[in-house]
């Protein structure tokens, strides 16, 4: 049952229904969330929920209709988010914001192998190395696996490359050879209703991949997740991996609509196995991206290096290029989906103590505008957001000043959006603040909605709040409304805290779908940008003393600032040179330079996608070549953005 406690609840009174349960063998759950607390109690025995409600400080009792309690939405409605750490000071997190990836070979057949795969898979997005040490074949004869040796093979491997060990467990004998090499538990489809297994995994605490059987309804997959649950573990993580059907040209038919049904039915993350269905690899990346548009939280693929010699599953094992060019693709899809892609940090050391293991404190991350504001909505995706504090300033030139001088670690500034163009307040910081490098990227689809107080229409606004971008990225909608007035905001945050101070239901505010909640106002209008298709590019910068690369993937983009020669012919001569050393340019920017009349600073976005040497290197001698062609030329940043 679900207690709903009264707002004016005192701790007395809460301890006395938590030892009034405790007593009647009930395990206890209490979830604090914005509007209400709630304590979420599971037991064996039946019991009259009147008792409860009379309690004092109890305001309702909701009995969990589903046979599987603690798995279900009625026990737990927010989302689970399965915190997975690494040897290098990083949670991967499982069920919030971030798609992961779980990727290596079926089975570790050497050191050398499973050593080279994880640095292959590590190097393209991969946060954790899966791997079998156990093999559970149908056949006596086929590879049964190296046992405890391919073991310590794959914790070798896993910590050299930063990524935590997933491994599948047969029997509960195993339990205690495997604890110590073993960061997340797999339980495979064969093993799905094993009970007395799940109970003895589930007691150890540990995270649990639990795979759906290829016979399994939804409802037998979660009553298996209860055994986890109920044993002890709260990190239970459920992955389809597809089902037996009549259909017999695939090994099984992959069952995405289950994504989604699970998804209103547990709050319990989700990843697909897309390896498993498909019998052959180059159909592995087209379900995995199916599987992200889905809904699924993650992936767990199969790569092999040499999948031709592979002693188990070669053929529906993706080579370490298929797997690299699947992940720009969902690099790509993620923030269309309100995601972004989880990486693993470069092993640093910026930030320990020389005592400690764990990074001091929170990331401090300056962005412009008040709480809601996209920017704020790009520094959660591009950081984990338990290890990150937004911190909101008034103005984009705020944000450069507040990393220069050490008030925030970094920086989240828009820089162009698809539909409204250039910022072009923050190409001139670039050229006014030279001591900030760009050390990142992400693109963030823009959905605008029109906000009003309660009780307000869309025929009595009068007067709409937003930011400059705001307005223009809504045009047609705004041509609808031509009677109303226009005021800027510093953002459309800042737009819609005015607007609920105000109390007016003649003004509105054109924000994310997101400020409403935030600021207790109503939706007068959803998606109201001119194109669906809306995304806005930020960077992130970083003051040049600490600037550095934060990711473990490979840097593809350069951008640059230079002034030109004043003769016939300079920005042809520049742009020769990007020319002569097979760079795309991606964008070109002139501005006027301040306190020269009719000169410009060129800002120039290079691809390095096709860099085959040391990308530091390269661009290094690409800047000796500008620097002989221009009068000033200044590298903003080498750095990792995704492709679309």
């Amino acid at each position: 049952m679900v207690i709903v406690l009264k707002k004016d609840i005192t701790p007395v009174q809460k301890t006395a229904v938590c030892d009034f349960l405790t007593s009647k063998r009930f395990k206890l759950n209490e979830i604090v969330g914005e509007e209400d607390t709630v304590i979420a109690a599971v037991g064996k025995v039946s019991m009259d929920r009147r008792e409860v409600e009379v309690l004092p400080g109890v305001s309702a009792v909701i009995p969990i209709s589903k046979p599987y309690k603690l798995a279900s939405r009625e026990f737990k409605q927010e989302n689970t988010i399965v915190e997975v750490p690494n040897k290098r000071g990083q949670k991967i997190r499982i069920g919030g914001q971030r798609v992961v990836a779980i990727a290596g070979p079926r089975a570790v057949e050497s050191r050398e192998q499973i050593l080279e795969t994880a640095r292959a898979v590590a190097s393209s997005g991969a946060v954790m190395l899966r791997g079998g040490a156990y093999e559970p074949n149908s056949s006596p004869y086929n590879f049964q696996g190296l046992g405890e040796e391919g073991l310590k093979y794959l914790k070798e491997a896993g910590e050299k490359y930063g990524l935590p060990v997933v491994t599948e467990i047969l029997s509960p004998k195993l339990i205690p050879l495997m604890q110590d090499y073993v960061d997340v538990y797999q339980i495979g489809a064969r093993n799905m209703q094993d009970f007395d297994l799940l109970k003895k995994v589930g007691a150890t605490g540990k995270p649990v991949i639990l795979r759906r059987s290829h016979s399994a309804t939804l409802e037998e997959l979660l009553m298996s997740a209860e055994y986890l649950l109920s044993s002890g573990t709260d990190n239970v993580i459920l992955c389809e991996r597809g089902i037996r059907t009549f259909e017999p040209a695939t090994r099984n038919t992959l069952d995405l609509s289950a994504v989604p049904v699970l998804r209103s039915l547990t709050h319990l993350p989700i990843i697909v196995d897309p390896s498993h269905c498909i019998s052959v690899r180059d159909k592995v990346g087209p379900m995995g991206l199916a599987a992200i548009a889905s809904g699924a939280d993650g992936l767990m693929l199969e790569v092999h290096c040499s999948p031709e010699k592979a002693l188990v599953d070669g053929a529906s094992s993706m080579m370490p290029v298929q797997f690299d060019k699947m992940m720009h693709d969902i690099e790509a899809l993620a923030p269309v989906m309100g995601k972004a892609v989880a990486h693993i940090r470069e092993e640093r050391n910026t930030q320990l103590s020389e005592k400690a293991s764990k990074p001091i404190g929170k990331i401090v991350v300056a962005y412009s505008g008040k709480r809601g504001a996209y920017a704020e909505q790009a520094i959660s995706r591009y950081f984990d957001a338990a290890d990150v504090e937004p911190a909101a300033v008034d103005s984009f030139s705020e944000i450069f000043q507040s990393v220069i001088d050490g008030k925030a670690d970094y920086g989240m500034v828009p820089i162009e959006n698809s539909l409204a163009g250039s910022v072009y307040q923050n190409y001139d910081n670039f050229s006014r603040f030279e001591d900030v490098s760009i050390v990142g990227a992400l693109t963030l689809n823009i959905r605008h909605a029109l906000l009003g107080v309660k009780g307000a229409s869309i025929d009595g606004i009068k007067t709409v709040y937003s930011h400059p971008q705001g307005f223009i990225q809504c045009h047609k909608f705004l041509d609808e409304h031509k009677s109303w007035t226009h005021i800027d905001a510093v953002s459309t945050a800042t737009a819609a805290k005015t607007v609920s101070d105000s109390g007016s239901k003649e003004y509105a505010a054109i924000a994310s779908p997101l400020n409403a909640s935030l600021y207790h106002l109503n939706v007068l209008a959803e998606d109201i940008e001119d194109d669906p298709s809306n995304f806005t590019r930020f960077v992130i910068i970083a003051a040049n003393s600490v600037a550095g690369r934060e990711l473990n993937i490979k840097m593809n983009m350069a951008s640059f600032i230079f002034k030109t020669k004043n003769e016939p012919g300079a920005l042809c001569n520049v742009l020769g040179v990007f020319k002569d050393f097979s760079l795309n340019l991606t964008r070109l920017e002139s501005r006027p330079i301040e306190g020269e009349s009719w000169r410009y600073w060129f800002y120039a976005d290079a691809e390095l996608s096709g860099v085959t040497e040391n990308v530091e290197e390269y661009v290094e001698k690409l800047l000796v070549k500008l620097r002989e062609k221009t009068e000033d030329t200044r590298l903003l940043g080498i750095y990792a953005e995704s492709q679309h």
